[in-house]
């Protein structure tokens, strides 16, 4: 498994949208690992195919799983994650939405350091494809109900501090700009 570069905002890619997979075969799967072996690295509980450069439709989420040997900054190669729960989704869409919203304080491994309360439907349904290509249809709420469309967002060019006032917005892009030169 592959550790990938994760594109880091401002980077105009997050923003542009992504496009549906026609096949899933061997050499998806793999990137999908790929992008799950990344998200463990990196600590995350999410990762949409964008933030490692690829504009198709395709997420990975494990909201359930623990990384041993961690610390502050990421896992590295070196790791042992347990309690795995790994979700594939293969060109995912939302057909329904609670009317109920729930607040999260989310972040992003596009966005490093920064959080923001973020308010979204506490429960979805999404139809989707697994990672051997089936067609599944799956009910959520909570924190994975708000993973699912975080990561969904990514898939449509939204990010999660496109839900901020536009001050906060650019308080957020000028930050990540000057991370950048950093």
């Amino acid at each position: 498994m592959n550790i990938l570069p994760l594109i880091i905002s401002p980077d105009p890619l997050l923003h542009k949208i992504s496009e549906p997979v026609e096949k899933i075969d061997a050499e998806l799967q793999k990137f999908m690992d790929d992008m799950l072996t990344t998200m463990y690295a990196e600590q995350g509980i999410g990762l949409a195919a964008v933030q490692v450069g690829v504009l198709k439709r395709i997420l990975v989420m494990d909201i359930s799983y623990r990384a041993e040997g961690c610390d502050d900054h990421g896992c590295g190669h070196a790791h042992n994650i347990i309690n795995q729960n790994p979700l594939f989704l293969v060109n995912p869409k939302i057909i329904k939405a609670s009317k109920e919203k729930s607040d999260y304080f989310e972040g992003c491994l596009s966005f490093p350091e920064i959080r923001a309360d973020i308010s979204r439907p506490k429960q979805v349904t999404v139809e989707y494809l697994d990672y051997h290509g089936n067609k599944q249809i799956m009910e959520v709420d909570g924190v994975l109900a708000t993973c699912v469309q975080h990561e969904i967002d990514h898939l449509n060019g939204v990010t999660f501090i496109d839900y901020l006032s536009k001050l906060k917005q650019e308080m957020v892009i000028k930050k990540m700009k000057k991370r950048q030169h950093s």
